[in-house]
């Protein structure tokens, strides 16, 4: 009975941090910019203040990032040309 907890426990003890790395790696990658949150702080509108009350930094730092996406019909303009 020892023989098999000496080998069951280190290899639950792998298992779980492996499986806590996996959590850690989608935790990284959803992580909020320091930048992103500075802008947004520095001026925000009131919707954006609303999600930030209600729902958290997420939804709050979501439609700061709509608001700051171009627009789909727009075309950014070409370096060296004038506008006339």
């Amino acid at each position: 009975m020892t023989a098999w907890l000496s080998v069951l426990v280190p290899l639950l003890v792998m298992f779980f941090a492996l499986g806590m790395e996996r959590v850690e790696a989608k935790l990284r990658e959803s992580t909020l910019h320091t930048d992103d949150l500075e802008e947004l702080l520095e001026r925000p509108r009131p919707d954006e203040v609303r999600a930030l009350f209600r729902s958290g930094t997420g939804r709050a730092l979501e439609l700061f990032r709509l608001r700051n996406r171009p627009a789909r019909g727009a075309k950014a303009p070409k370096r060296g040309s004038r506008a006339a």
